[in-house]
């Protein structure tokens, strides 16, 4: 039985290994050239393989050292303009780019408005000096945009603070405040201009509330009206400018209005504007200030002084008007193809186009302070402040209704400039304010035309992207996207009322 196996095997392996041993034998008969021939061509074939082979792996290595220096390598440049702010801005690294998905599988849903993360307070040694300069900046610690409760009594702009800022800087000298300390701009332009819906002003202004040196502040008030804590920075300022100024106590170059941090949604505001092309907002963009609300990013927006020809005395120039008055100027298209309404019409100085841009801006960011102040149009909660204020009561006889925070430059009566711009991100579809867009039979076509291109979501993260303060504060890409999800559902619902209600596209260029 054994003898049988080991036969078997032989005879497997004599069979398996026959082939090969009739290839060499073959081999072994044939002429030396030819044996000589074969054998190159084998060498040739070998050769080719090893060396392809060697060319292909070192290929690869290339390509991904080329990567890892692109990932890892980015340039800093100024905008190429003559007015440009004259700080040199270093070479940073690290650069984040954007890419945009093509579709979002789910959009978030926002239930509440997004807030800044609070940072942990830093603990500060009780010295006499530190003591004295807390209880001294105790009355800054309060939000800029909320309404004062208890009126002034005097009917002129005073100054209830002025604190300067490089004995603040001394004391906090532990504290890192601005990123202007370093020479290293928190709006960062990886081009050599910026996205072309921001002009060169709105960058050089955007510039100077991130990175100016603080020189002092000043909290205003003025009768009922809500204080606001202004900034000096230091920066050079024109000849008409310094003119201008000195007509104005409150600012003595060129200054900022600090928010609250949470009224953020004036920087989402200002680039949603930019974007859309209807240039109405102030410049506004998100610092830090060590001394204010426990460093938390805050809202800045743009002094802009010509809003007060008359001084602050006189207060802002607006147009008082109210609901009624204001849907009977929209039925007579006043100042239309500059045609001078009579006396009796009833019509503002406003421009008619002027609306169709405010109702379309305050629709999107729902925005209810300017046109529906009382919160007729949508179901407030119980928190607002036109229900603690009671102004929801008067929604029974809207057409007495007024219209609040229309403002406009003194020098320019017949176009807008839209400030206080505190939007909502949490109301949804089903509670939008409907009323803001009432009366309004034309929209801008150069706005519409951006809302139906789908390229609003791809302009906001680039014009965002700039603000590298409030970018990050909003939780980077993955909370900007939550915010830019509001506002598509929005354009959605708006585009459909568009069609629903047949109002015209046109261009407005006045």
């Amino acid at each position: 039985m054994i003898l049988s196996l080991v036969l078997m095997g032989k005879s497997r392996f004599h069979w398996l290994c026959f082939p090969f041993l009739r290839l060499t034998g073959s081999f072994r008969r044939c002429p030396l050239s030819k044996r000589s021939l074969i054998i190159g061509s084998v060498c040739v074939v070998y050769l080719f393989f090893v060396v392809s082979q060697i060319g292909y792996s070192q290929q690869q290595r290339d390509r991904r050292t080329d990567k890892d220096k692109y990932r890892h390598t980015r340039g800093l440049y100024n905008l190429d303009t003559s007015d440009a702010l004259p700080d040199s801005v270093p070479t940073r690294s690290n650069v984040v780019y954007i890419t945009l998905k093509t579709k979002r599988l789910k959009p978030a849903n926002i239930r509440g408005t997004i807030r800044p993360k609070l940072r942990r307070k830093v603990r500060r040694n009780n010295t006499a000096s530190s003591a004295f300069t807390q209880n001294k900046l105790a009355t800054l610690e309060q939000d800029a945009g909320h309404i004062q409760r208890n009126f002034e009594r005097n009917t002129s702009w005073r100054e209830t603070r002025d604190v300067d800022y490089k004995s603040l800087d001394i004391i906090h000298k532990s504290d890192i405040d601005q990123p202007a300390d370093f020479h290293v701009s928190s709006i960062r332009i990886y081009s050599q201009r910026a996205p072309p819906w921001l002009s060169t002003q709105d960058v050089t202004a955007m510039r100077f509330l991130a990175d100016a040196k603080v020189l002092r502040i000043k909290e205003v008030s003025h009768r009922d009206s809500p204080s606001l804590l202004i900034f000096e920075g230091e920066r050079s300022v024109s000849v008409t400018a310094q003119r201008h100024t000195e007509r104005n106590p409150v600012c003595g170059g060129q200054c900022g209005v600090i928010n609250s941090p949470v009224d953020n949604t004036e920087v989402f505001a200002f680039h949603l504007d930019r974007v859309l092309g209807l240039n109405r907002t102030l410049p506004a963009v998100s610092r830090k200030f060590s001394f204010l609300h426990d460093g938390q990013p805050c809202p800045v927006v743009s002094w802009d002084a010509s809003l007060y020809p008359e001084g602050l005395a006189a207060g802002a120039s607006t147009v008082r008007l109210t609901w009624g008055e204001y849907q009977s100027s929209l039925k007579q298209r006043c100042w239309h193809k500059n045609i001078s309404p009579k006396p009796d019409s009833g019509c503002s100085t406003v421009h008619h186009y002027e609306w169709s841009k405010l109702a379309l801006f305050d629709f999107l960011l729902q925005i209810h302070s300017r046109l529906d102040q009382s919160c007729c149009g949508f179901r407030p909660r119980l928190g607002d402040l036109c229900v603690e204020l009671g102004h929801h009561a008067d929604c029974g006889d809207q057409k007495r209704i007024q219209l609040a925070n229309i403002v406009h430059r003194g020098h320019d009566p017949r176009h807008l400039v839209f400030t206080n711009n505190k939007g909502f991100f949490d109301r949804n579809e089903d509670n939008l304010d409907f009323r803001l867009l009432e009366g309004i039979k034309e929209l801008p076509e150069q706005a519409v035309s951006v809302l139906r291109s789908r390229k609003l979501r791809e302009k906001l993260l680039q014009s965002l992207f700039l603000d590298q303060t409030y970018w990050e504060s909003q939780g980077g890409r993955q909370g900007i996207d939550k915010l830019i999800d509001v506002i598509e559902r929005r354009v959605k619902v708006l585009l459909t009322y568009i069609n629903a209600h047949g109002i015209k596209v046109i261009t407005m260029n006045a």
